[in-house]
């Protein structure tokens, strides 16, 4: 089964950090370009970062930026999303995706909760 899967969540004082990790499961995330998303109880989905398939270029939603880089590992195949300085507000499920021309996938999701 083609998917991509998520790993790294779990539950960290405000003030903390965290690393999530993105894997491929049944192909490779070469030519991907990946982005992390989260969605809060009551929110919508929303965008955090994104990575191009080179690696070359990054982006950050305001929300992150300065806290957040998202790196992509070749060699290990895996795309990382470094989490520090974590707010309360950060709490959400983290979402990996994956986009190359010929299609997109989701990962299932794990939760981060930002908590003291």
């Amino acid at each position: 089964q083609l998917q991509l899967v998520e790993s790294g969540g779990g539950l960290v004082q405000p003030g903390g950090s965290l690393r999530l990790s993105c894997v491929a499961s049944g192909f490779t995330l070469d030519d991907y370009g990946i982005g992390w998303f989260r969605q809060a109880p009551g929110k919508e989905r929303e965008a955090i970062s994104c990575i191009s398939s080179s690696g070359g270029s990054t982006n950050y939603a305001d929300s992150v930026k300065g806290r957040f880089t998202i790196s992509r590992d070749t060699a290990k195949d895996t795309v990382s999303l470094q989490m520090n300085s974590l707010k309360p507000e950060d709490t959400a499920v983290y979402f990996c995706y994956g986009n190359r021309w010929d299609g997109e996938y989701w990962g299932q999701g794990t939760q981060v909760t930002v908590s003291s």
